[in-house]
């Protein structure tokens, strides 16, 4: 995410205070989606793949030794419906 790198410099309390715009224009970004990203900096999608990471975790951690299948299985039975593919995406980026 590259937003932060934007309001770091444009905070009340940095020691050489920049506007929004110019962060903005040295990274090429445009300013709506950066006040956009502000007003919102975790998205829906970001929200439902924490919750799911969630469930595969408290199970992987009742079983360490279970593959991605099993922890799919116990995440839907705690209520955390995906595809098996995204739960072995998720096992797999996390090193589960």
């Amino acid at each position: 995410m590259i937003y932060p790198l934007v309001r770091e410099p444009a905070v009340a309390d940095a020691p050489y205070r920049v506007p929004v715009a110019v962060p903005c224009r040295v990274l090429g970004l445009a300013r709506q989606p950066y006040y956009r990203w502000l007003a919102c900096p975790v998205t829906d999608a970001e929200l439902t793949e924490a919750y799911r990471a969630n469930a595969l975790f408290d199970a992987h951690r009742d079983d360490p030794e279970s593959g991605h299948r099993f922890l799919l299985d116990e995440a839907r039975a705690a209520g955390e419906a995906m595809a098996e593919r995204t739960a072995w995406r998720i096992c797999r980026d996390n090193g589960w």
